[in-house]
């Protein structure tokens, strides 16, 4: 299987959500890293054929999606950033719906519907009516019916946003158990969820692809651009200015800092070993800083 995005470009009005972005998938994680507006959803928006693209195409196998029909949605499952849910409808009853709205048999509904509460660690729960599940647990209802119709290119987007950090950790275990023989593309700007899971990242920014790589060999570019340093209130002042500023923290009552350039940017800075929060924190700089503060 191979999915070929070649030269899509989005445009609403004078504005470019997506200019001129091409790559070539096989089945494995693709994880899209970016800062909010980056375009990351338009894509995923367009690849599930829900947008049409302005220019450009999306070929599965040499086919044009847009030209498969029902043909291409029936190997797709897609977890959007807010799943529709009937709050009042049960877990297993829900899916059942869900099931039967993908064509399957009542008897097919039931049983991918039990099979999928196991995969998800919901059996326990598939008497519960919705509303009264968790955050992670709502998540993991969406990845159940999106797979459901057993889909060869499975798209997430930001399904951990808003999730604790243990949610987190199981919500990547499971994505990893679901990608053998799939094409998974999942969109974050968490940059510890690609932590051993991820097989590419893609840097998506201003709608511009701007690296896709194996996260091992993103970290090493970063080599000799990430670097630390202990400076005074006034020193940080004036590197928030001039530099990109990833954390801060106090450590014996000194300021610790993490700074992202090219070279060497004060005579005290130490390089260090990139580590994969530098690589959202490199990219994306202020950008980044106001989302966490946000």
């Amino acid at each position: 299987m191979h999915l070929s995005i070649q030269s899509l470009t989005k445009s609403y009005k004078k504005q470019e959500a997506l200019s001129d972005v091409s790559m070539d998938l096989e089945p494995g994680i693709y994880s899209f890293l970016g800062a909010n507006g980056s375009g990351k959803t338009t894509l995923m928006r367009i690849i599930t054929t829900v947008l049409r693209p302005t220019s450009g195409k999306v070929l599965l196998d040499g086919k044009d999606v847009f030209g498969m029909g029902e043909e291409y949605r029936t190997l797709i499952g897609y977890v959007p950033q807010q799943v529709g849910y009937y709050p009042s409808m049960k877990v297993q009853p829900f899916l059942e719906y869900i099931g039967a709205l993908k064509g399957l048999t009542p008897k097919q509904c039931k049983e991918k519907a039990e099979y999928w509460l196991k995969q998800v660690n919901l059996y326990d729960v598939r008497k519960k009516k919705i509303k009264k599940l968790s955050g992670g647990m709502k998540q993991r209802v969406g990845i159940a019916q999106a797979m459901l119709n057993d889909p060869k290119i499975l798209i997430l987007d930001e399904p951990t946003a808003g999730l604790d950090p243990k949610e987190r950790i199981r919500f990547r275990s499971l994505i990893a158990n679901l990608s053998v023989n799939r094409i998974v593309l999942y969109t974050t700007h968490i940059a510890s969820d690609l932590e051993g899971m991820t097989d590419y990242v893609c840097i998506l920014k201003k709608g511009k692809l701007v690296d896709l790589d194996r996260p091992e060999e993103i970290l090493e570019e970063l080599k000799g651009k990430v670097w630390q340093a202990y400076v005074s209130v006034d020193q940080l002042d004036e590197l928030e200015k001039n530099y990109k500023v990833g954390s801060i923290d106090k450590v014996s009552g000194d300021i610790r800092v993490r700074i992202y350039h090219d070279e060497q940017p004060i005579p005290e800075a130490e390089g260090i070993e990139p580590s994969i929060e530098d690589i959202y924190l490199y990219y994306f700089g202020e950008e980044a800083m106001i989302e966490k503060v946000s």
